[in-house]
This record gives C-alpha cells, structure tokens and sequence, in this order.
C-alpha cells in the first residue's frame, strides 16, 4: 500500500496536474531526459542537471514528475513508442514476431540506456506504449494458437533484453575507444609475440572477424538466437508438426 510519503509507486498510478507550464511541461522534460540518457547514460541524469538545460530550477521540474524513478518510466515508455509490432493477422507468426522482435533490438540499440533499465526490478507498472507493444505481441501469439501466449512473450522479450544489454555495453566500450567497431576488433588480435598456447583458438576467433561487416555480423548473431527461440516455441503448438 502507498504510503504517505510515497502516494504513488508509479507514475502511471498518480494523477496528471491539469494544467502544465506552457514553457516547461512534461513532455518537453521527458524529451530532454532522453537527450541527457542517450548521450551520456543513466548516471549522467539527474533532476538538478535536466532542470539547468532546461533553464529551470529542480523544483520546478518536480511539479510535472515527482521522481527520478518517474522520469525514468516516462522515459522508457516514449521511447518504447519507436517500436512496432505487425498485425495479428499477418500471415506467418514467427515473421511478424521476428520483426517485433527486431525492431524492439532496433529500439534498444538507438537508446543504449533502455536494455538495462528494462532488465531491472520495479516496472511492474506499465506505460501506455510498452503496454501497447506487449498487448499486440501478445495477440501474435494468440492468433497463432499458442496455449500459453504470455509465456512466449517473455520469452522473446527477455531474448531481445538479453542480448541487447550485452550489444549496448561492447558498442559503449568502442564509442568510448574513439575507434570504428571494425577498427576495435582489429585492435584485440594479440601479436604473435603476445599470443600463448591457450589463446590460439581466441586469436583465430579475432581473425576470422577482420574483414567482417561487425553490424552484419551482430545481426546474424541476434537473428540466429532469435531463430532458436522461435524454433522452440513452434514445438509449443497443438496439433501435428
């Protein structure tokens, strides 16, 4: 039960002001936010700085978003609104649940903050667009006649959070080297002086990598995961295989 100095676990659960800031209301807030988190991460936000780019003070912000904890569940949820879902209908449900499965990847790897925060405990309440999202997913599985549709999505889902964590956290390490991805492999190779018997088979690894598109390659590494689950989850269907 919320207590009275937390009313509201959630900012979907408390009530929106009625009126707001012509200059300063919570969408053009939530709109910096993502700017700050997508340049600099989770660590670089705060209510203090997210009110000094926007030329107000901390308390001013507090009148449209209670909490950092808030901010970050509006936060996820418009971002979360860049990623689709195909019809229930569409002909070929492991297609159409590939490309939700893609473009919520897609998603992910345009704001590298959101595989992580999705990961963690606490976003039991959900917003409008990620509500959205697993509601029409959800239909993909039923439509498609699976016995426990909900257990299929969180399959996928954990899938594209997964491994979208782990893409996020090697493509900020490159960012941070100021070198291509391609450039960063190159550089991981050791030399032949460096290279001991038990890293042989790594080096080959590194090597066969040089000369590779790298985004070609994650690519084919999330779609062959992803067809793995899929394949799993097809033997889940009633009826003859």
């Amino acid at each position: 039960m919320a207590t009275k100095a937390n009313p509201a676990p959630s900012v979907w659960a408390r009530q929106r002001r009625e009126a707001e800031q012509p200059a300063l209301n919570r969408a053009a807030i939530v709109r910096e936010a993502i700017a700050v988190l997508d340049a600099d991460g989770i660590d670089a936000l705060s209510m203090r700085k997210l009110g000094a780019r926007l030329n107000a003070g901390a308390t001013s912000l507090y009148r449209h978003v209670a909490t950092k904890d808030e901010l970050m569940e509006l936060a996820v949820d418009e971002v979360f609104g860049e990623s689709t879902v195909p019809p229930a209908d569409s002909p070929d449900w492991r297609e159409a649940v590939a490309e939700a499965a893609e473009s919520f990847r897609a998603t992910a790897l345009r704001h590298p903050w959101l595989a992580s925060v999705l990961g963690q405990a606490g976003l039991a309440y959900l917003g409008p667009n990620l509500k959205a999202y697993s509601e029409r997913v959800a239909a993909l599985f039923v439509t498609a006649g699976f016995p426990e549709p909900e257990r299929a999505i969180e399959t996928v889902i954990t899938y594209v959070i997964g491994m979208s964590t782990t893409e996020t956290a090697w493509l900020t390490t490159v960012a941070r080297s100021g070198q291509t991805e391609a450039e960063f492999i190159a550089g991981l190779i050791p030399t032949a002086q460096e290279a001991a018997a038990d890293t042989e088979h790594l080096s080959a690894a590194y090597a066969a990598a040089i000369g590779v598109d790298p985004v070609a390659l994650r690519n084919e590494k999330f779609t062959y995961g992803l067809n793995v689950i899929l394949d799993g989850l097809a033997l889940r269907l009633p009826g003859p295989r």
